[in-house]
């Protein structure tokens, strides 16, 4: 069940993320970096079981996209923060993420946006990603209820990652290095390492979006209009 909370500025929201991913045990050093260099953006809607501003992260995605590539130094990310529910468990939080994504997709396709190069939009596939703008992100999702200490945050949210920049490590040689250190930093955190976590191209990135613990029986609920 949802819970009922009360209109909160835009600004303290942004905030309260920007401090626990500014705190000394949050794990993500590319957060961190992207935090520090003033490239990560947020937007705050109402509810994340809700259709009603699915519009309003389109049009912030297709922006992102287009100040990329007119930029693309650095770390950067794009935070969708939702007011409500604050009362999600972790399966209603992935049913919720799920049909924002969908909808987003879908939204994305009525513009006429092609499917992005070099990745899969099958959800199964192991270089699944997903497609705004034409260009590859993938989504790390983050709620007050989530298992995994460093998925906690005060309110739902969707931290959009374009993969390109993560390419952009691997050619540089950075990429094993700054993922050596997440994980070594998340198992002091949680004390076990996430059994969750992958390499792009071993297994689809769908089965990390959420966060919550999957078996092998798992299949993901998205399916893009664009699939052939």
């Amino acid at each position: 069940m949802s819970s009922i909370v009360e209109d909160a500025p835009a600004d303290r929201l942004s905030g309260d993320l920007f401090a626990v991913i500014a705190s000394e045990h949050f794990p993500c050093v590319g957060a961190k970096s992207a935090l520090a260099r003033g490239t990560l953006r947020t937007v705050v809607c109402r509810s994340m079981q809700s259709d009603r501003e699915d519009f309003r992260i389109h049009a912030a995605l297709l922006e992102w996209v287009r100040s990329y590539r007119t930029q693309s130094a650095g770390l950067r990310s794009l935070a969708i923060i939702f007011q409500e529910p604050m009362r999600l468990s972790e399966r209603e939080f992935e049913v919720a993420m799920w049909a924002r994504l969908q909808s987003i997709a879908d939204e994305d396709h009525c513009r006429g946006q092609s499917y992005a190069n070099g990745v899969s939009a099958d959800p199964e596939n192991p270089e699944f990603a997903l497609s705004f703008g034409e260009e590859p992100f993938f989504v790390v999702g983050l709620h007050p209820n989530a298992s995994r200490p460093a998925r906690r945050t005060p309110r739902p949210t969707l931290i959009f990652n374009l993969h390109d920049q993560f390419e952009r490590l691997r050619r540089e040689g950075l990429y094993e290095r700054m993922r050596a250190r997440i994980i070594e930093r998340d198992v002091s955190l949680a004390g076990n390492a996430n059994p969750m976590l992958g390499r792009f191209g071993e297994a689809s990135a769908a089965r990390q979006y959420s966060g919550r613990a999957v078996g092998q029986d798992w299949h993901c609920p998205f399916r893009d209009p664009r699939t052939n």
